[in-house]
């Protein structure tokens, strides 16, 4: 990536200073950055007194034998007892670990952590009465439900790894997983709610075990909840209820403690060859990463706070900030079934209203959403319960960051913009709230403990106001270990580009500041009139324009610069169709904010954008719209019939110019 190229793009000037009184009560200061560069080791050490141990450690670190990583070697430990257990004995089991909110309006239930604790102890009974013995695995294919949560915790409590996939996934998305990790047992629901409707979920449980018998492998058992009470086909050999063999089992039980590299679980996310890749997450170090991070990035005072993750479960970020960080830190917590605009649009504030949220960590695509469907709407409801606000899943635009300052934060609530993939199990690049000065856009500056860096093709770190490649210095707890059962390939897909770098696949630049802004994956640059562009910065461009709520770019061949810049844009409600000269409006506009090189060959008005279930847009569709091909597979998109829309709405557009 040529320096000039990445220097030379969207430039951000606003500052937002910590405010004062969560400054002086963060968890989080200054003086903790200086201590983890002075010592990184004894760092993590410290950040690992926060949990329960059995065994202590006898090396914090094991780098002998790299790319491969053991951290806390020696150590014994169990999640599910510092998830539940010690918050109990310590005497605070009344403490509402669960507010959980049903889709449907008057669906809502409480958890305690001594109910959650016994729900764990009586699930993992079940599981072992189901014959699932450590280092089983086990598949767990739920809506957003309290059980989902304690299924993880009951595995995790008997050192079975789990694998969570997304209840919105197909048959075939969970059977070549279930064969992959060679799962023992699926947990699911009858259904979940989705929109206002049950949405089956036993039906594709039952496809995916004949898919995976015809491999030659076998599903022992199917736990099913009863969520939604649709009729399901039922096989007595195989299928139980949960409420039979959870509900009738017993509350105590005695927890083992594992080895802190014990496979805590394997998360499945998608590969360029096709095959998903299981990124294995082990135990200990997992949890010392995913509990101080949310502990120090959110500021979290378990006490009075009311913490809201908006994830999913199936994702990592529901794994790392939904489930393993803040119950390990006590967090009261809000889980949410629905969708964002059911049964109306204002669900969202209308729950963060009802709960008192205070910190509220959700994803860029649903910000933009909001942001084309009008202020008005969370005008209706009072927010001022909200102290911080986080963004997780890819860059926030700057506008898009202004816009969730003043129409949720109230225009004071600091924003931590979150990097961090799967991969890495935790945050790593993030502001702090009492510390940093947040700047619309950037992730700012590596957390403590963290080393990342900036480089260009030869491994050499950038200069300030350069660009290149993000990459990893040294390990870091909750780091993946391995991509299940494939060591070669995780060794070729994170280690090889330069040796001892992990090298994430993202292009990042360093600001004039010396901070990290994300400029999306590698992939997604574009080379016109060899100028090395990035998607992202466009993308933010173009949304800085009152008339767009979201915008997507891709890179076209074109005969005369290599590649053209092609935009995808959405817009806002409030903007009606923009008028007929809105394309001609937004080029000259992201010519003005970025440079001539930047404006867009073509740019499309469009409904909707293809994303995947996670929210993460699928450019690769877009390109193959923008050059004329036939569209790739969708199975992945929430929404399959995104891409016919855009494609009739490309037909008419050309028949107009001719």
């Amino acid at each position: 990536m040529a320096d000039e190229t990445l220097s030379n793009l969207l430039q951000e000037n606003r500052r937002f200073e910590p405010p004062a009184a969560l400054a002086a009560a963060a968890n989080v200061t200054a003086e903790a950055c200086e201590r983890a560069t002075a010592d990184r080791e004894g760092f993590w050490a410290e950040a690992a007194e926060r949990l329960d141990w059995g065994q202590r450690w006898d090396q914090v670190l094991d780098w002998s034998n790299p790319p491969f990583a053991k951290w806390f070697t020696g150590a014994t430990i169990n999640a599910s007892v510092n998830c539940v257990d010690r918050h109990v004995e310590a005497g605070r089991g009344d403490k509402v670990a669960l507010h959980w909110v049903g889709e449907p309006a008057d669906d809502a239930r409480d958890l305690t952590y001594a109910q959650l604790k016994d729900e764990v102890c009586r699930a993992a009974n079940a599981l072992t009465e189901l014959g699932v013995r450590k280092g089983d695995r086990v598949a767990i294919y739920m809506p957003m439900i309290p059980e989902t949560v304690v299924a993880m915790l009951a595995c995790a409590r008997l050192g079975a790894p789990h694998t969570v996939v997304f209840g919105g996934f197909s048959a075939d998305a969970l059977a070549s997983r279930v064969v992959d990790c060679e799962a023992k047992v699926v947990i699911t629901a009858d259904g979940g709610y989705r929109r206002g409707n049950p949405s089956a979920l036993k039906p594709a449980v039952d496809e995916a075990c004949a898919k995976v018998a015809s491999q030659g492998r076998e599903v022992e058992k199917v736990l099913v909840v009863r969520r939604t009470g649709q009729d399901v086909e039922w096989d007595d050999s195989r299928d139980v209820w949960w409420h039979d063999a959870v509900g009738g089992a017993s509350a105590d039980h005695t927890p083992e403690l594992h080895d802190s590299e014990h496979p805590l679980y394997v998360m499945y996310t998608s590969g360029t060859t096709g095959k998903p890749k299981g990124i294995l997450h082990t135990t200990g170090g997992y949890l010392v990463g995913t509990s101080w991070t949310h502990w120090a990035v959110f500021d979290l005072k378990p006490e009075t706070d009311v913490y809201w993750c908006t994830a999913d479960v199936g994702w990592v970020t529901g794994h790392s900030y939904m489930v393993y960080g803040p119950l390990a830190n006590g967090a009261t917590q809000v889980m949410y079934e629905g969708t964002p605009d059911s049964p109306h649009k204002g669900r969202w504030w209308e729950i963060i209203e009802k709960y008192g949220v205070t910190i509220f960590y959700t994803a860029p695509t649903a910000i933009r959403t909001f942001m084309k469907q009008g202020d008005d709407i969370p005008a209706k409801f009072d927010l001022s319960s909200i102290r911080l606000l986080g963004s997780v899943g890819e860059s926030i635009n700057p506008e898009a960051y202004m816009w969730y300052r003043e129409h949720i934060g109230a225009s004071s609530a600091p924003i931590v913009d979150t990097w961090w993939q799967t991969e890495t199990g935790q945050i790593l690049i993030s502001p702090l709230p009492g510390v940093t000065a947040g700047k619309p856009g950037s992730a700012m500056t590596p957390l403590p403990g963290i080393a990342a860096d900036v480089v260009d093709d030869e491994a050499r770190s950038v200069p300030n106001g350069s660009g290149g490649y993000l990459v990893l210095k040294e390990p870091w707890p909750a780091m993946l270990r391995t991509i299940w059962g494939d060591d070669q390939r995780f060794k070729d897909t994170y280690w090889s580009r330069w040796e001892g770098l992990y090298f994430a696949g993202d292009g990042a630049k360093k600001d004039d500041d010396g901070d990290i802004w994300l400029l999306g994956r590698v992939d997604d640059v574009m080379n016109v009139s060899g100028h090395r562009l990035s998607t992202t910065e466009i993308e933010s461009a173009l949304v800085s324009h009152p008339k767009v709520a979201e915008a997507a770019v891709v890179g076209a061949a074109d005969e005369t610069t290599g590649q053209a810049v092609c935009a995808f844009v959405i817009l806002r409600d409030s903007a009606g169709d923009g008028g007929s000269d809105i394309v001609e409006e937004l080029r000259k506009h992201v010519a003005h904010e970025i440079g001539a090189i930047a404006k867009p060959r073509q740019i499309m008005i469009v409904p909707e954008l293809p994303k995947t279930r996670s929210g993460k847009i699928m450019r690769r569709l877009l390109k193959d719209v923008a050059e004329n091909r036939e569209v790739g597979d969708v199975t992945t998109l929430a929404d399959s019939t995104v891409m016919d829309l855009i494609k009739q709405r490309e037909s008419s557009a050309a028949a107009k110019e001719e």
